[in-house]
């Protein structure tokens, strides 16, 4: 989601300003005088340094409701307005938050939550019932993270789905209101970490209610529980954060304020960065080389994947050797070098590399090897077989992309290369806001659609059961009943080897026997970030920042 467009110096420059002005991000505290000795030798005060970060973010937040959230952006923010039983630390490890005990049956199936004196925004204190409440309410809704009820083993999640229980039925129940009862159907190692999820956060039932449909559209229409509140959003422009005070841990949040700054396109932010307007931001490929040397420049390997969807309800993408040829045709190296040089790298899996690893400590990419990585001859051949199987002569489709200006320009380099590999296909670019781009996939009104997907859980399963049939994630209507009933097996497998085994098996299901989606990249990171900034925590899963132990060093 960290991309950008071009444009000249002095045309960003103005965009740049008339962002700023916009916002209207001006600081309530600039300068905090300290306490104690803050003298600087003459008998004056120094001024301590205004502990404010200024972020950018390439996309608006499609909304800040928890039970309907299901993109990166938003999952940030909430992460940080928002607390729920555990939150991730700094080494990405599940640590008690609004949870202050947590007691486990002898059997693993009950878990019961004791929660600390801690306050809504509004002053209303948070409730075993605001849990009840918000979990219950993604099942009845049918939230798009529903499924993430079903990895964690919460009791009936399954059976909500599929119709043959009520949301009333879900194995969380409040017994007063500080004590939450968790049922699991079976014993589950990943329950701690899958908590820290922004899908089981707690939402205040009386001011949900209240403001029905408006709910979290508005920074004033969400209250915080969480370091921060949400003070401002101007939509497409950008947000401010405040720090809470009412925050039960407020005593270790150094940061003042938080100012993100929406901008579409590297080179303005590049820009922005240079004035001093922005502390962070992240670069695309035409910037890479001229930054490569700057003291604040760095690149790193991450855990996101970027892959094409592809529609299966389409007359032509629904032949899977059409799927193969297209897959195989596109030379990903190139894709990475040439147009992200971000430290992406070519990915023949749904996994990526150096992050999952087996009992035994090997890694997930190497025990399963390369899928659909052949020749340009070895897809031609599939595409003609693929051609002969549907009775045409050719293909015409087109993609569904964002309009990042990076991803614009991967759609274009996908659209050179399979025109000129694949005789007789032609592939249209339609280009559209980001959260738009994530509703046409949800209602599958695509041919291609370019996406990308940042894990949520730290375990192979993440990119694994987002094809389940009918999962909120599939969003392109593939259907496989061995890969629904290998899932199912691996989600109640408490052998580890046995387990790992089956992840391995539905990855094969997938690539090796139905090429359902075309893998592209594992993600890099081009950064520019002051080092000023400490603490600033990112997390290769989930949410993808932790704004609670940062702060600003001069």
């Amino acid at each position: 989601m960290k991309r950008r467009r071009w444009f000249s110096l002095l045309t960003l420059l103005l965009i740049g300003t008339m962002i700023l002005s916009a916002c209207n991000f001006s600081s309530s505290n600039g300068e905090t005088e300290g306490e104690g000795d803050t003298g600087n030798g003459n008998g004056e005060e120094t001024p301590e340094v205004a502990q404010i970060l200024k972020m950018d973010a390439s996309a608006d937040i499609p909304t800040l409701d928890s039970t309907k959230a299901h993109d990166g952006v938003a999952f940030t923010v909430l992460n940080n307005v928002n607390e729920g039983l555990y939150r991730q630390d700094q080494n990405n490890q599940p640590i008690l938050a609004i949870a202050e005990t947590h007691d486990e049956s002898d059997d693993g199936l009950v878990h019961t939550f004791t929660l600390r004196d801690a306050k809504w925004s509004n002053g209303d204190p948070v409730t075993a019932q605001d849990f009840e409440f918000a979990w219950k309410r993604v099942m009845a809704e049918a939230g798009p993270y529903n499924f993430m009820f079903v990895t964690a083993s919460v009791k009936n999640a399954e059976k909500i789905i599929n119709g043959e229980a009520t949301a009333d039925e879900l194995g969380v129940v409040a017994k007063d209101e500080k004590t939450l009862e968790v049922t699991l159907e079976a014993p589950n190692p990943l329950f701690k970490t899958l908590l820290t999820f922004p899908t089981f956060l707690p939402q205040n039932q009386a001011f949900v209610e209240e403001l029905g449909d408006q709910y979290a559209l508005e920074a004033e229409n969400i209250l915080a529980n969480g370091p921060f509140k949400l003070v401002e959003w101007t939509q497409e422009q950008g947000w401010k954060y405040e720090k809470n005070p009412d925050y039960w841990d407020a005593a270790n949040v150094k940061l003042d304020e938080i100012h993100v700054t929406v901008v579409k396109d590297s080179m303005t932010s590049a820009n922005l960065f240079e004035e001093g307007t922005i502390d962070r931001t992240t670069l695309s490929a035409e910037l890479v080389d001229q930054y490569t040397s700057h003291e604040d420049f760095s690149i790193s390997k991450q855990s996101g994947i970027g892959f094409l969807r592809f529609n299966h309800n389409h007359p032509a993408l629904s032949n899977v050797n059409i799927r193969r040829a297209i897959d195989m045709a596109i030379d990903k190296q190139g894709l990475t070098d040439v147009i992200l040089k971000n430290g992406a790298q070519p990915l023949y899996g749904v996994v990526p590399a150096g992050f999952y690893f087996s009992p035994d400590q090997k890694d997930y990419r190497e025990l399963n090897g390369d899928f659909n990585k052949g020749t340009v001859e070895e897809a031609q051949e599939l595409w003609q077989q693929g051609l002969e199987e549907i009775g045409q002569d050719s293909v015409a489709v087109s993609i569904n992309t964002s309009d990042a200006e990076s991803s614009k320009k991967m759609a274009e380099y996908l659209q050179a290369q399979l025109q000129e590999k694949l005789p007789g296909f032609t592939l249209e670019i339609k280009a559209v806001p980001f959260a738009q781009r994530l509703e046409i996939e949800k209602a599958v009104e695509y041919d291609l659609s370019l996406s990308t997907w940042g894990p949520d859980y730290s375990d192979p399963m993440t990119y694994l059961d987002m094809w389940v049939e009918g999962a909120s994630t599939n969003r392109m209507d593939y259907v496989n009943k061995d890969l629904n009933a290998l899932v199912d097996q691996a989600r109640t497998e408490t052998d580890p080897s046995a387990r790992y085994q089956m992840l391995l098996d539905i990855e094969k299901i997938l690539l090796e026997e139905d090429a359902a989606i075309a893998p592209l990249y594992q993600s890099g990171l081009a950064l520019l970030q002051r080092s000023k900034i400490k603490g600033l925590v990112e997390h290769p899963t989930g949410a993808e920042f932790t704004f609670k132990w940062a702060y600003i060093e001069e």
